[in-house]
């Protein structure tokens, strides 16, 4: 009998643990599911109303994030990454997708440790077909979609093999036709917007 109740306890015990596993992990191993009301913008595109967003010729790098996104989260540092390497040739912005609008362009700011522009613009997201974070969109001195996509295939963007976001933005900046890239790097991954869902 007390043996019974051990390996029911010990089951419970790694059902839990297997659940766990799941919600934290692997869910967000699966593509973002695409909004049913979805406007597909494909590379190439002329993206409307980014004309305020140029500064000097330079190309504008888009980070889509959201605050309460485990995803969006892990990206910190390598989003911050990018900006030390190409800040001088790239203009970055940081769009938020936070349905509750509850931070600060301060709090954001403070929470990369980056002065960079700031919007809480849902509209943004739409002109670039973006519906998950983290993603990145990147538009040309022409106001034309060069990237959206993922920042890596590691959720924690650590294989370097992978840095699609960087691939994207050395071919722009090295003049080069728009690097090819796989499912892994243009299907979104993540926390559905407009909540962090998943």
């Amino acid at each position: 009998m007390k043996k019974a109740a051990i390996v029911i306890w010990l089951s419970v015990l790694l059902t839990g643990i297997i659940a766990l596993f799941w919600h934290f992990e692997l869910v967000y191993a699966l593509p973002t599911p695409v909004p049913k009301d979805y406007k597909a913008v494909n590379i190439g595109s002329k993206i409307d109303g980014v004309k305020k967003f140029e500064s000097a010729n330079k190309p504008v790098f888009f980070h889509f994030f959201n605050p309460d996104c485990p995803c969006s989260r892990f990206n910190i540092d390598h989003f911050k990454s990018l900006v030390k390497e190409y800040g001088d040739r790239v203009k970055f912005i940081i769009v938020v997708m936070n349905a509750e609008n509850e931070y600060s362009a301060e709090a954001i700011q403070e929470k990369f440790h980056l002065n960079l522009p700031v919007y809480f613009d849902r509209a943004i997201a739409d002109r670039f077909g973006v519906y998950s974070t983290p993603q990145a969109a990147i538009i040309n001195n022409d106001e034309r979609l060069y990237y959206r996509g993922n920042y890596n295939k590691s959720r924690y963007c650590t294989d370097k093999k992978t840095n699609y976001a960087r691939a994207a933005l050395d071919s722009l900046l090295n003049q080069k036709y728009n690097p090819v890239f796989s499912q892994l790097a243009l299907k979104a991954y993540g926390c559905e917007l407009p909540k962090c869902i998943k």
